[in-house]
Formats: structure tokens, C-alpha cells, sequence
């Protein structure tokens, strides 16, 4: 059978020909830059800070955890490059032609909470917009979604745009990637100009100490606060570390894939999450309190074209990035669910709408939770996906794949049932540790009632998931025999 002709397949998920690869390094890097500088990279560091780091302390914990994520966000590229097949695709080979719903849909779920983070920050600068250009009332929120009717109404506007854009197609979604990145660069160099100046230097911020310096409040307590927020850093591009086979199945050669990629990652993270930093620190001086959020810095500006203009490029490169990073995939992981059912435009309209009903203003509205709750505990789940992954491909496969039989039911790939047991065995072994200290921290189980080594673990979850996964997913084929057995 044809892989066309396939009930596995669609056009949106077969495997990409030869000649439409056509992503070169300067196109993998220019990915990066255009997804990493965004607003959630811009407020990064401010969790980190609140949290007692210093500057640069934040800053460096930010462009680890992005060299840390780099190595399995490579390593998965490289069966898209090879074999030009998308995430789902790839995830049948270690967890059978059904069985690849399971890490599709926790990655598709993960990326509707962070679709929903990112129209929520683009419905509030419009919202923000009207408050300060058109002079709205700033109306309290009186309901238990927790955001007024208006604020609500600017959301639900962003959102209609992205699923525009997602209508549109993917030739749409390259056309505001190109024009994003410099956008968004050149407002967070233009913000960072701005604050130097204003402030005569860049403030406060940068010149306090760390609160784990000692005679500092929490003195010798740094290593316990940074492998947790080093934890959530990996957690932050987690998702695209298991997807980006959607994006490497047009590379022209696993060369572009790997150096675009390095290029374009840590070191963009590192620099937006500095001009968040500096930022910051200016406002402390020019307004008097510390201001994180730049859309609120911008409805400072007294000029309103220069805010409108700044408004507007931000809503645009919020846009650019959450359909890149935050639609593409969803969409072809609902369409992985019946391929001949839903096409990729009827997945990116059921990643908007779950993201909607995930109520993200809630997700951000505490620093704390956004880090500890939200980036770990995701990370939970998607390291042992990637362990099982990155086992099965490099060690047990040896980087070999029937791209034929991952289109069809009844071939090598479909285990028992289409499921293979031992990938859903280590993934659920490779989350296991993690939950007990997930329950602690959103207050299911108190703390008295897990063993302190335990809860701890958590801390560590997606580094944790990873190892015991991988370990275990091999330990279990070992024991099956030759690839293809179950």
C-alpha cells in the first residue's frame, strides 16, 4: 500500500520529499531567534529574581537550561532530517501506530496551555492599548473566571486573529516568522536604549546582590532554589525538544539542523532575557517601582503613535511565535488522532479552543506557580517521552526506520494492538517519581506525608523522567529481543 493511500496518513503528515527540504542553517537559526524572543523570554529572569537570584545569576541559569534542552532537541531533529516524517510520526516507531497518541496528546495538551499564555499576553496589549489610547475604564473583574468582560472580549479578538492566520496556511505562518524577528528585536533593543538613557545606567536590579550571598536573607540556600529553576528553564522549550522533527523534516542536511540550531537558541534566550533584566532595573528609577510586564512599560510612553506602533509590533511578533511554536504541532498531533478526519486547519481550531478553556491568565498570575507548577511539572511528563525517544532511536534502532511501515497498521511498528507496551510502561516509570512531590506542591498531600528525599525528586522531573525512562524503555527491549517484536 501507498502511504498516500494510507488510513495513517494525510498530506500533513506524510513524510516530506527530497526536494521540498529547503531549510538551510541561516533558516533553523532564524527560527530560533524568531521564537525565543518573546514576551514569556523577556519575563523569564523576573521569576528568577523574585526568587532571590541576582542578574546575572538568572540570566546564566537561562542560557544552561537552553544549552541542556539543545542536546535532545538535536538529537530528535535528526529522524525529521533523515526520513522527513513529523513528531507523531516519529513517536510510532518506539510506541506503535496508536500508541504514538499518547505522547502526541501530552504534547499537543502542553502546547494549548502555552497557545493560551501567548494570546492571553497579546489580548492584554490590546486591552492596554484601549485603556491608555481610547481611554477605557480599567473595570474590576467580578466573576469567577478572574479577568473583567472587556479584558475577556481583547483575549477572544487576539484569539480570532491567530486562528486566521491558522486558516490561512502554513505560507502565512513562514511570512510572519520573517518579519518577527527583527520586529521583536529591534523593540527590545529600542526599549533597552530607551531605559539606559532615561535611567542614566540601567538601575537597581543589576547592582543588588543575590539573596543567597552570604549575610544575605537566604544565605547557602542557592543550590536548592537553582536545580529546580534550572529544572523549569529545560521545561520552557521542552515541548519543541520532542516536536521538532515538525520543523527538521525540511532541513537540507542534519549539518543546517544542528549548527542553525545552536546558533539560534541558547544565546537568543540569554540576550532577550537580559534586555527583560535591564528593562526592569531601569524602571525602578524612572517610575518608581519595579515594572516586569513590558506591555506595561509601553502604556507608560506619553506619545500615542509611539505606543501604538510599539502595541502593534508586539501583538505581531506574539503572533508569529505562538503559531509557530504553539500551533504547528498541536495541529498535526490532532490530525495524527484520525489523519483522514482532521486536517491541520481543524487541529489548530481545537488547540484554540482548549487553550481558551485552560484559562491561561491564571497559569501566569503567579511567578512562583509559573515556574514550580506549570514548566516542571509539564517537564514531568515530556522527559520521560524524551528519554523513550531518544533510547529507541539512537540506541536500539541504531537510527534506522521503515518509513512504509510507520504508515501502515499492520506492520513492524504495531506491537500489540498498535500499542507497545513497554514505551507506556516507561513512560508511566519515568513520571512516577516525580508525582508525589507534584501532589506536595499543589497541596493534595501535605508535606509531613511524603518522605522529604522523595518530594525532592520533583525538583529534578524532567531530568529524573529522562533518565528512568530510558533506562527502563532499553532495559524492557533488551529483554523483547530484536526491534519489532512488541
Amino acid at each position: 500500500m501507498d502511504i498516500e493511500q494510507s488510513h495513517l496518513s494525510n498530506a500533513d503528515i506524510a513524510p516530506v520529499p527530497p526536494e521540498r527540504r529547503k531549510w538551510g542553517m541561516v533558516s533553523f537559526a532564524a527560527l530560533w531567534v524568531s521564537m525565543s524572543a518573546c514576551i514569556p523570554t523577556y519575563m523569564l529572569a523576573s521569576s528568577l529574581i523574585g526568587g532571590g537570584m541576582n542578574w546575572w545569576e538568572a540570566v546564566l541559569t537561562i542560557f544552561l537550561g537552553n544549552v541542556i534542552v539543545l542536546i535532545p532537541m538535536i538529537l530528535n531533529a535528526h529522524a525529521g532530517t533523515r526520513y522527513g516524517i513529523p513528531f507523531p510520526v516519529y513517536c510510532r516507531a518506539s510506541f506503535g501506530t496508536r500508541g504514538a497518541n499518547v505522547p502526541a496528546l501530552l504534547r499537543a495538551l502542553v502546547a494549548c496551555g502555552w497557545f493560551g499564555i501567548q494570546t492571553w499576553i497579546g489580548g492584554d496589549a490590546i486591552y492596554k492599548i484601549g485603556i491608555t489610547i481610547f481611554k477605557w475604564d480599567p473595570a474590576p473583574a467580578a466573576n469567577w473566571t478572574g479577568i473583567s468582560f472587556p479584558h475577556f472580549l481583547c483575549f477572544i479578538f487576539f484569539w480570532g486573529i491567530n486562528m486566521f492566520v491558522v486558516y490561512r496556511g502554513i505560507e502565512t505562518i513562514r511570512w510572519l516568522l520573517n518579519i518577527k524577528a527583527p520586529l521583536l528585536i529591534a523593540l527590545g533593543l529600542l526599549l533597552l536604549g530607551w531605559a539606559y538613557n532615561k535611567a542614566g545606567g540601567f538601575g537597581p536590579i543589576l547592582s543588588q546582590p543575590s539573596e543567597f550571598d552570604s549575610g544575605q536573607p537566604k544565605a547557602g540556600q542557592f543550590l536548592k532554589f537553582f536545580f529546580p529553576a534550572l529544572t523549569g528553564m529545560v521545561g520552557f522549550w521542552a515541548t519543541l525538544s520532542l516536536n521538532i522533527p515538525d520543523f527538521s523534516r525540511y532541513a537540507k542536511s542534519q549539518r543546517d539542523q544542528i549548527i542553525g540550531q545552536a546558533l539560534g537558541l541558547p544565546l537568543t534566550m540569554a540576550l532577550y532575557s537580559f534586555i527583560g533584566v535591564a528593562v526592569t532595573s531601569a524602571t525602578t528609577i524612572i517610575f518608581g517601582n519595579t515594572i516586569w510586564n513590558p506591555v506595561d512599560v509601553l502604556t507608560r510612553f506619553q506619545n500615542p503613535a509611539v505606543l501604538v506602533i510599539a502595541m502593534l509590533a508586539l501583538c505581531v511578533a506574539t503572533l508569529a511565535t505562538n503559531i509557530a511554536a504553539n500551533v504547528v504541532s498541536p495541529a498535526n498531533d490532532f490530525s495524527h488522532l484520525a489523519p483522514r478526519a482532521i486536517s491541520f486547519r481543524l487541529g489548530g481550531l481545537i488547540t484554540g479552543v482548549i487553550g481558551v478553556l485552560m484559562m491561561p491568565w491564571k497559569l501566569v498570575a503567579d511567578p512562583t506557580g509559573y515556574i514550580f507548577t506549570w514548566l516542571i511539572a509539564y517537564g514531568a511528563l515530556l522527559g520521560p517521552i524524551g528519554g523513550i525517544l531518544i533510547a529507541d532511536y539512537f540506541v536500539y534502532r541504531r537510527r534506522n526506520l521503515n518509513v512504509r511501515a510507520l504508515y501502515q497498521a499492520g506492520s513492524e511498528y504495531h506491537f500489540s494492538g498498535g500499542v507497545s507496551v513497554a514505551a507506556i510502561l516507561s513512560l508511566v516509570a519515568g513520571a512516577l517519581p516525580s508525582l508525589p512531590g507534584f501532589l506536595v506542591n499543589v497541596r493534595i498531600l501535605r508535606v509531613s506525608a511524603v518522605p522529604k528525599l522523595l518530594a525532592a525528586l520533583y525538583d529534578y522531573a524532567w531530568f529524573v523522567g529522562f533518565a528512568v525512562a530510558f533506562a527502563v524503555y532499553l532495559a524492557l527491549r533488551k529483554a523483547q529481543g530484536r526491534p519489532g517484536r512488541g
